[in-house]
């Protein structure tokens, strides 16, 4: 039955677009916000709300004088956008579902959350406050290389570098910096082994882990020191023992930051001492994770069960059980540098056997930097079909359709 409800989202870029229409197809009317105006999400909207998606209390301003004019809000989500804190100010103020504002905290502000998990008895790697850089040297010792520096507040990737001696360090720190709106910088361990990207249905504390996939880092050997993924890949290659530990950690942090309302997405690693919480975060994925990979995998339309959440809705078992089981892959394209001048191929990646999806993020005129984070990625290829391997080979072939001519 369609929904007789008002939806607030938070984010109307690209990738917010396609868990837009599942809000549309629900029978939603919708609040969308968004800082650009020009956003395209915000095409869908019933009303639109024009404020940085980073200040809640804009949002909230504006959504309180939508009320005023009797239009109700009964949930809101941000929409594979990383402001927790953001939904947490409306959904307090408003005395809807979500994270509490001290949850959304502990996800938003990475030391915290490590402060936290650390001591509820969750695995995490060793980790150190250095926005003093004076203590930068001595910290990085005591951890051991090689090592990870990153912003406590930034997203994307923006500023993660991984460190393998001293005499990176001034640098790194420098640029990590810069990233943080607050100039503040942590290490953390470089943990060895598989990671795995991980998305959860929380519904009154019972947990639903329906999104797993294995990250892919083949492209780290010469991204260094910026740690840049080449997307990833499901059914995972990890054993079934594997997978459950995995599971059970990241559900044990969400737990462990009293989430029990809404989504945990999990960065992951299998290490010899077992799983470990890279990160969380009380949000959707962005990748298209969640919108298109989840339920080509399982088909279960995850944005649908998330916006139930959202709204306090239960979910039945049924709801939250996978009806498949598809292979899924991601890959990004890999560009050189450079100005672009044309770009040939596009219908024909678009249209390439096995592909559900086909984006470019740039255009004619555009300027393609080198690969320092995740927002800076050009286009990718999402395929699907019975085995792993002709999934990720359905994504690979998609992409070689695309020739890029650059100016002299």
């Amino acid at each position: 039955m369609p929904y007789n409800k008002n939806l607030l989202i938070i984010g109307a870029g690209i990738e917010a677009c396609e868990g837009i229409k599942t809000a549309q197809e629900m029978g939603l009317k919708l609040i969308i916000a968004d800082g650009n105006p020009q956003a395209p999400g915000l095409e869908m909207a019933d009303w639109q709300i024009i404020a940085s998606t980073y200040d809640g209390n804009a949002i909230l301003e504006q959504a309180t004088a939508l009320i005023k004019q009797g239009v109700a809000i009964h949930g809101v989500i941000a929409m594979c956008a990383d402001v927790p804190m953001s939904v947490a100010t409306i959904t307090d103020a408003l005395g809807l579902p979500g994270l509490s504002l001290e949850s959304a905290f502990w996800v938003s502000d990475k030391l915290a959350m490590k402060d936290r998990l650390k001591a509820k008895g969750v695995p995490i790697p060793n980790y150190a406050d250095v926005s003093d850089p004076s203590l930068l040297q001595v910290r990085a010792e005591k951890i051991g290389f090689p090592l990870i520096i990153k912003p406590v507040d930034s997203r994307g990737a923006r500023g993660v570098q991984l460190i393998e001696s001293h005499n990176m360090l001034n640098a790194a720190w420098e640029l990590a910096v810069q990233e943080s709106p607050t100039a503040r910088v942590m290490l953390e361990e470089y943990l060895d082994g598989p990671q795995f990207s991980t998305e959860t249905l929380i519904d009154n504390g019972k947990c639903h882990t329906l999104g797993f996939a294995d990250r892919n880092y083949e492209w780290l050997s010469r991204s260094k020191p910026f740690i840049i993924e080449n997307g990833g890949d499901s059914p995972t290659r990890a054993s079934d023992r594997a997978k459950a530990e995995v599971i059970t950690i990241v559900e044990g942090a969400a737990k462990a930051l009293e989430i029990t309302q809404g989504i945990v997405k999990g960065d992951m690693v299998y290490t010899n001492d077992g799983a470990k919480v890279i990160e969380v975060a009380g949000r959707l994925s962005g990748g298209f994770f969640s919108t298109t990979q989840i339920p080509l995998a399982t088909g279960v339309n995850f944005i649908e069960k998330a916006i139930k959440l959202a709204m306090g809705d239960p979910l039945t078992l049924q709801e939250v059980t996978p009806n498949k089981a598809r292979a899924v892959a991601i890959r990004y394209l890999d560009l050189p540098p450079g100005k672009v001048r044309a770009i040939h191929g596009v219908e024909q990646a678009s249209q390439s056997e096995g592909v559900a999806m086909f984006k470019m993020f740039i255009d004619v005129g555009d300027v393609i930097p080198p690969l320092s984070n995740h927002t800076q990625r050009a286009g990718f290829a999402i395929a699907s079909s019975s085995n792993r391997q002709e999934a990720i080979n359905y994504a690979l072939l998609a992409l070689a359709n695309i020739e890029i001519e650059y100016e002299a």
